[in-house]
């Protein structure tokens, strides 16, 4: 792999999650030797722009994969693992944004300002955790590293562009059709979502949902705390973009709200807005477009040992996603 070239695929390239994949190497003027778009059969022949050059998006496979030093897949875990072992067979690595390898103990599951350090045994491939999991293990692992971790409790509120692009537009088309006093009609989700809060719209795991299942698996993982007791409950909000959640932890040692402050200000990738008095906190409309993981309404839970309880924001597509693939791809490349 050429550090200062490398030959980089996007795979999924004509979706929400690839086109935002593209705009952070731009931001972050990620070194390429040459970058491949690469998608469905459906999407050949599209023509995207990167920065002031047009590419034509071709058909992911084996033989348009040849040669790629990083590719990144944002398509989905059936193309994931049709394709990703290929990239790592050639020498290359497969950065994946789906759940395809999440639970592999094989291959490393990684937000770069928590576990940075599993990225030296990988095998060609790594993953990238879930949407909540990526910012929540943000917060969490200053807060485990300075006090001690024995339970994580959280409520989540969602965006629509979690569920995909079909769901935002069909979230615009309902706002519409609300105000024009109108029926608003939900295809892509099983409740309207517009004026409304969903509780799930995941498939079930037994009494939970795939999302809570997953988010505690992938937490424990990125933590390296197994047995760490997480309770969580999901939900789906009128959001269009930029994920939130309500957290209570129990630590180890005390902490008052001044001292956690403290600690997550100093952690990378958080920024602490915090001062109700004057309603500054998170929102998703001030973290959406940005890598932040706004986090705020820092205060001692008293309802328990120990107990905190918090606030934070972040851009799903961007630091839920995108970024997170991208940071990966910067600290490869850096050996």
């Amino acid at each position: 792999m050429s550090a200062s070239a490398p030959v980089v695929a996007v795979v999924g390239a004509t979706g929400a999650a690839g086109g935002t994949v593209l705009r952070v190497l731009a931001e972050r003027a990620f070194p390429l030797g040459e970058l491949r778009l690469l998608a469905s059969e459906r999407s050949d022949g599209a023509v995207l722009q990167f920065g002031d050059a047009s590419l034509t998006v071709r058909p992911v496979s084996d033989a348009t994969l040849d040669g790629v030093d990083i590719a990144f897949f944002a398509a989905g875990a059936l193309t994931s693992r049709r394709h990703a072992p290929a990239v790592a067979a050639r020498g290359g690595a497969a950065v994946d944004k789906s759940s395809a390898y999440r639970m592999d103990p094989e291959v490393p599951l990684v937000v770069p300002e928590v576990n940075a350090a599993t990225l030296a045994g990988h095998r060609g491939i790594v993953a990238n955790p879930n949407c909540v999991t990526i910012p929540l293990t943000v917060v969490l692992a200053p807060l485990h590293r300075a006090f001690g971790l024995r339970h994580v409790t959280l409520a989540t509120y969602q965006a629509a562009s979690g569920a995909g692009r079909d769901l935002v537009a069909e979230l615009a088309l309902q706002e519409r059709a609300d105000a024009e006093g109108s029926e608003p009609v939900a295809t892509v989700y099983p409740h309207v979502l517009h004026g409304n809060v969903v509780p799930g719209g995941w498939r079930m795991h037994g009494a939970d949902t795939d999302e809570e299942v997953k988010i505690i698996a992938e937490t424990r993982r990125v933590l390296e705390l197994p047995e760490l007791p997480v309770s969580v409950t999901t939900v789906r909000v009128p959001v269009a973009v930029a994920h939130s959640a309500a957290v209570w932890v129990e630590l180890d040692s005390r902490a008052d709200a001044a001292a956690a402050r403290e600690v997550l200000a100093a952690a990378p990738g958080v920024v602490v807005v915090d001062d109700p008095e004057s309603q500054r906190y998170p929102t998703p409309r001030s973290v959406a477009g940005t890598d932040d993981v706004q986090v705020g309404r820092i205060r001692v839970d008293t309802g328990r040992e120990n107990g905190l309880a918090l606030f934070f924001s972040a851009d799903n597509l961007r630091k839920g996603a995108a970024t997170n693939a991208v940071q990966v791809a910067e600290l490869l490349l850096a050996g």
